[in-house]
């Protein structure tokens, strides 16, 4: 077993603290020079494992640039770690971690923050220095590495960290930092590289990814640690739910568990959720005003900050949040953990269960707040699920072209680069060690002149090689442009709010979607940041408010689709549904939910696992059939349009599709034998790929998938600052490429791009042919039923949700309800 290192023996010792073996054994591999994946739970000092083996082999060895004779400020050591993190919250939280130990144990380093948060005179300040240690994101390291002289300033890292390694390996954002990885390697082949995480259900491939050349140890950190989840019932619980319907209404049973907490966090899934709850929460008890406090990515930094410095240092008694404060942020004093509906994955629930009880030996626990009654079944699933190890699996994506031609044109800026030179460091990465010839001379061409359509315009020939063949953007304008773009985190855009005032612009508030502020006109009230807002006018990408009370409030509903329920939860799920149906209810949850599913199991039945339930029902709209395969929402959509392609195919009818995380519902106004049509063939995984997209508006889904791409790629500039353009600008510009490529250039691999993207993560279609498969092996329980079912209800609603404006949906909803309640009561007479 590794001795402490000397600093941790110190700043252990001095706090009463005892080295995990785990941390021990991290010492140990940094010492040796050896790179890794630790994986430990929340709160198990994984931080102080990583950055104590860094400071043990490097501090003492680094050597301290003289200061100047005048110099006001002792020297530090030269950038010598590089801490990567996902999110903002997180790189504040983390900064003030590495730099608690250093003035103690006297440790001649600095520590300095560089996100798209840093202010320009900060970001100046490190472009003469950098601190020993810079804790940033995958962009901000980008942008670094297209200064000309970043091989200079990194010439003294030894070492990089990515801290929730999880969050980033299965999206562009990780694929992004591969490619940084990649250049810093080739400066450094010694270069030590260490991933974090607490929630990874594929640590193989994880490992893989991050250390590709395969010379990594895996550090497990099995320090025991308490999870405790239970579920806050609802008072009472309606048999016909539908998605939210009892959300607010359990405000109360909120406002009880929240008095009782001395400080939680209380997440919801979206920022518009987040707004509801937090005025609601106020509303409800106005003597928690400056108690109580709201965090999302659209607020302003100092907003942000203040909440995050408030809530670290105890003053306030709980914060309404989104995923903004998902990620390893070190808050000791919060208690407990709210989970506003459901969680929709395992590795989720777990990352927010850990943000309570963040320290070693202490307890976590989360409280799950259903917000329809069958979000009881999944708490009881997720419970399960959790001790059983369920965790979803990441995949880091293959062959991104966006993200690699993004790349060639930031390495361009870098000095410069030779194409066969790079080529080799691209494919040192997991992402691209399979990249063709052809989409590399592709990729080349594109950056040089825009490919084959795009030749006569001087916008996009943004690479050019010298005479020595190294290859440089030679416009200043494109290259500023350029660095302006860089990062895959692509939203639509967004208006700046600020306070109105006669002498011009006041305090800034944060952002909303543009799409939002167009749907309003001057005087029309919202909710932002826990305020009621008048909107008074909008000018240059700029809305100007003012506080107002007693108006009809909108809330702002930020792009980002629903999340679907993962496979690992929906099994879980199932599994709950499979005990009932034989008759086991364990646990409270299922005790709660017991009503709803006995009336479902009377009217129709239960889902099992031999068995995929479906349900045909005749109404004055037409013919229904409902299908519960639990394969979440985005394999439902896929699922429902090649089911009504294919029997189209065999006669011609037109269907309407509802979809939500059990299951999907076909309706057509034609008389339709379910029986009939339902057979084992319609559920084949042949041809899967043409079918789907013949099936789908496939054009309309890649022209949307392409506008993220276009982005990415830089073929479209979202403006400069305090001119950008609107999202019907950019729209409109991603859309004239989309049919010039089309029409000119059909082998564009872009376009090819899309077309796998919507297959890949719009549709899910591995999942998709998973879920044919596993249908096809099970029996199709067909139920002929007399009336909307507990499960088929909240399928109706969906429907009915894109036709009718809230108020008609209730009316409509609260009609349907009684009726159908009307039946159980007089079928209980009966018996």
């Amino acid at each position: 077993m590794a001795r402490s290192s000397r600093y941790a023996a110190q700043w252990f010792s001095s706090r009463q603290w005892k080295p995990f073996s785990f941390q021990r054994e991290v010492w140990a591999a940094i010492k040796q020079g050896q790179s890794g994946l630790l994986h430990a739970s929340t709160g198990a000092g994984k931080t102080y494992a990583v950055w104590f083996g860094a400071l043990d082999h490097f501090a003492t060895s680094t050597p301290i640039p003289s200061a100047p004779a005048r110099a006001r400020k002792p020297a530090f050591a030269p950038l010598t770690v590089v801490w990567i993190t996902p999110m903002r919250a997180l790189a504040a939280d983390t900064a003030r971690a590495l730099e608690a130990p250093l003035a103690e144990l006297n440790i001649p380093w600095n520590v300095g923050l560089r996100t798209g948060d840093t202010s320009s005179s900060e970001r100046a300040r490190q472009g003469r220095r950098l601190p020993s240690t810079l804790v940033t994101t995958p962009e901000s390291l980008t942008l670094l590495l297209t200064r000309a002289d970043a091989e200079t300033q990194m010439s003294h890292l030894r070492m990089v960290a990515v801290d929730e390694w999880h969050e980033l390996i299965g999206n562009k954002r990780g694929v992004q930092l591969q490619l940084a990885l990649a250049r810093l390697r080739r400066w450094n082949p010694a270069l030590i590289v260490w991933g974090v995480s607490a929630t990874l259900g594929n640590q193989a491939h994880a490992q893989q990814v991050l250390l590709p050349q395969g010379d990594g140890v895996s550090v497990e950190g099995k320090v025991i640690k308490d999870l405790h989840i239970d579920t806050l019932l609802p008072p009472t619980l309606e048999r016909f739910p539908w998605a939210g319907h009892i959300g607010l209404r359990m405000l109360p049973s909120v406002v009880a568990e929240v008095e009782s907490s001395s400080s939680c966090l209380i997440f919801t899934n979206t920022r518009a959720q987040s707004e509801l709850w937090y005025q609601a929460l106020l509303d409800a008890r106005p003597d928690w005003a400056g108690l109580i406090a709201l965090h999302h990515g659209s607020l302003a930094r100092e907003v942000r900050d203040w909440v995050e410095r408030s809530l670290k240092d105890g003053r306030l008694k709980a914060v309404v949040c989104t995923s903004s404060l998902d990620l390893g942020v070190d808050f000791l004093t919060v208690e407990r953990v709210l989970q506003i509906g459901s969680v929709k994955g395992i590795a989720r629930l777990m990352q927010r269960a850990g943000r309570s009880g963040h320290a070693p030996g202490r307890a976590s626990r989360i409280t799950l707040v259903p917000t329809h009654s069958l979000e009881l079944v999944e708490a009881a699933a997720a419970k399960a699920a959790v001790a059983a190890r369920m965790i979803e699996p990441r995949e880091s994506p293959r062959n991104p072209l966006d993200v690699l031609v993004q790349h060639l044109v930031s390495m361009a800026l870098a000095g410069g680069f030779r194409p066969d030179e790079l080529l080799s460091e691209v494919r040192s990465t997991w992402a691209y060690q399979d990249l063709s010839d052809e989409q590399w001379r592709w990729a080349l061409a594109f950056v040089r002149h825009g490919g084959h359509s795009l030749t006569a315009y001087p916008d996009y020939q943004r690479v050019e090689p010298d005479a020595e063949g190294r290859w440089q953007v030679p416009n200043a304008r494109l290259a500023r442009r350029h660095r302006m773009s860089i990062g895959t985190i692509v939203s639509d855009a967004s208006i700046q709010l600020k306070y109105w005032s006669k002498g011009g612009g006041g305090k800034a508030l944060g952002s909303v979607e543009e799409g939002f502020i167009a749907r309003l006109k001057p005087g029309d009230g919202f909710l932002f940041g826990g305020r009621l807002l008048e909107l008074v006018r909008v000018e240059n990408m700029t809305a100007y408010v003012k506080r107002t009370t007693g108006k009809k409030a909108a809330v702002p509903r930020w792009n980002g689709g629903r999340m679907p329920l993962s496979s690992e939860l929906a099994e879980a799920v199932v599994a709950q549904l499979d005990a009932a149906r034989h008759g086991r209810f364990e646990g409270p949850e299922m005790q709660a939910v017991r009503p709803l599913l006995d009336v479902q199991q009377q009217w129709s039945a239960l889902p099992g696992s031999q068995t995929v339930l479906a349900e045909a029902l005749k109404s004055r709209e037409g013919w229904h059939v409902f299908i519960y395969p639990f394969a979440g929402r985005q394999v439902h959509l896929g699922l429902a349009s090649l089911l009504a392609w294919r029997i189209s195919q065999q006669r011609p009818l037109s269907f309407s599709i509802a979809v939500n995380d059990y299951g999907f519902e076909l309706l057509c106004a034609s008389e339709v034998d379910w029986s009939a049509l339902l057979r084992p063939e319609l559920f084949t995984a042949d041809h899967l790929l043409a079918d789907v997209m013949a099936s789908l508006n496939a054009g309309e889904l890649a022209l949307r998938r392409f506008r993220e791409i276009a982005r990415i790629s830089g073929l479209v500039f979202g403006g400069y600052p305090g001119a950008q353009k609107s999202t019907r600008q950019v729209q409109a510009s991603s859309g004239l490429f989309y049919e010039v490529f089309k029409n000119y250039d059909p082998d564009n691999l872009l376009l090819t791009q899309a077309e796998e993207e919507v297959l890949r993560q719009e549709l899910d279609i591995t999942r998709l042919e998973l879920t044919l498969t596993d249908i096809r092996s099970r029996t199709l329980d067909l139920q002929l039923i007399k009336r909307a079912t507990p499960f088929a209800f909240p399928l109706l609603v969906e429907r009915f949700r894109e036709s009718l404006s809230s108020e008609k949906l209730a009316d409509r909803v609260a009609r349907m309800v009684k009726d159908l309640e009307a039946a159980v009561t007089k079928g209980s007479k009966k018996r």
